[in-house]
């Protein structure tokens, strides 16, 4: 199993190409079930998690094609895929695929639309929480959709002539169940009303998308979302949005180090509260022709209090890296995470590097230390991971981060792309 070395100590000074987003990527591949005729996609990242679901779409048949060979670019490597779905080869997603990815469970939007049924595995839990997927079956029933579960699986059928347009209001706000929700209700008969949507930038990234194959859509970016049902969709072209989440990862890494780091192809309208955030701690932040500009003075790092929250909030994927730069803060801060339940492992693994961190619930005290000491850590999730070679940049000598794997899902090329701005990091085989 391949680990990171990482010697701490470097500045950060450079360009990092940012990539497209995974959480964009991901619904907008699934989209391809919709339509019988070619979706393109521009600028898809190369990630674990996008080469899991390519597996399952073509489970589901969709022909996938590539566009020639990736090649080294200024931004970056930049991949073209090309989805067509002629026919459904199989309604079902077996539980061995889907407890892979969570986000395969969403396939079950397209494929009630577009075939009237199908049979997904409920996906269970995983490292950071639980994540019901009720809320994704109660929007469904609210378009007509008949949900039946059994043997761990969810049966789901559409009325005769199809899903019906119905109004439907999120107890919680739930990205992954607005985008299904979104997706089925563009083949639905009539009009579908969803209120307290989802904000995040990668549902407008998907109804942008949508829109480009011909469905009506509009609110989307909002909490209300209107959608007009059509009756079929065809093929399009569209390019990925970059990953606020990568961008705001690198921008904190650079406050960390300290040093002074492009990050290309970015745009900071897509994470404006996590970047306000961050130049309270001290980091200076401006918007290029080209990216971002991100550079830390020499002031040190101040202690900053943070909430997650939905979008526009702070990020709960950002909540971990930001907690790897308090722990250099000169003070005390105090992080509370209100998405996810059990997103605070990171906790005990940052302690090893010395950081002083104390848990009450949902809230982290983290007292800021003048320096952390390299040391062997054990990633427990994507974002997790991160935030130990986060603080593993800082920190004092030699720090081991295993499991890396969970890296791979989120971050391309994360070892490459440190090391071209200075960092010593390198992926050890063993």
């Amino acid at each position: 199993m391949d680990r990171i070395r990482i010697s701490g100590g470097n500045q950060l000074r450079g360009i990092i190409p940012i990539s497209g987003a995974k959480n964009a990527a991901l619904p907008l591949m699934i989209a391809s079930l919709l339509t019988s005729d070619t979706l393109t996609l521009e600028n898809v990242p190369h990630l674990a998690d996008v080469e899991g679901l390519v597996r399952i779409l073509g489970n589901h048949g969709v022909d996938i094609a590539v566009n020639g060979r990736r090649e080294r670019q200024e931004d970056g490597y930049s991949r073209t895929i090309h989805f067509t779905c002629r026919t459904i080869a199989d309604t079902t997603a077996p539980y061995e695929l889907v407890s892979k990815m969570r986000a395969s469970f969403w396939v079950i939007g397209p494929l009630l639309a577009r075939e009237g049924r199908a049979r997904v595995s409920l996906p269970g839990g995983c490292a950071i929480g639980t994540r019901p997927v009720d809320l994704f079956l109660e929007g469904l029933a609210a378009l007509g959709a008949i949900i039946e579960i059994d043997g761990g699986y969810v049966n789901a059928t559409a009325p005769k002539g199809g899903l019906v347009g119905g109004r439907y209001t999120f107890p919680k706000v739930s990205v992954g169940a607005t985008h299904v929700l979104m997706m089925a209700a563009s083949l639905a008969n009539g009009t579908t009303v969803i209120e307290n949507a989802a904000r995040e930038p990668e549902v407008v990234d998907l109804a942008n998308c949508l829109i480009a194959m011909g469905a009506k859509i509009s609110g989307a970016g909002s909490k209300t979302i209107t959608i007009e049902g059509v009756t079929s969709l065809s093929g399009a072209r569209h390019r990925v949005l970059p990953d606020r989440i990568e961008t705001g990862t690198y921008a904190i890494a650079v406050a960390m180090t300290g040093g002074d780091v492009t990050l290309e192809g970015t745009d900071g309208s897509l994470l404006e509260t996590a970047l306000d955030t961050l130049r309270r701690t001290g980091a200076e932040i401006t918007q290029t022709e080209t990216g971002l500009r991100v550079v830390r003075n020499g002031n040190g790092i101040q202690p900053v209090d943070v909430v997650t929250e939905p979008f526009p909030g702070f990020p709960t994927d950002l909540q971990a890296q930001f907690m790897a730069l308090m722990t250099r803060s000169s003070g005390v801060s105090h992080i509370t995470e209100t998405i996810f339940e059990n997103r605070f492992m990171h906790v005990q693994e940052l302690a090893r590097l010395g950081a002083r961190i104390s848990l009450s619930g949902q809230m982290a005290r983290v007292e800021g230390v003048p320096r952390l000491k390299g040391a062997p850590v054990m990633a427990t999730d994507l974002r997790a991971s991160v935030s130990l070679v986060i603080a593993g940049l800082a920190a004092e000598g030699e720090t081991v981060v295993n499991r890396v794997y969970h890296l791979d899902r989120g971050f391309e090329r994360l070892e490459e792309k440190l090391t071209r701005c200075g960092a010593i990091v390198e992926r050890v085989s063993e």
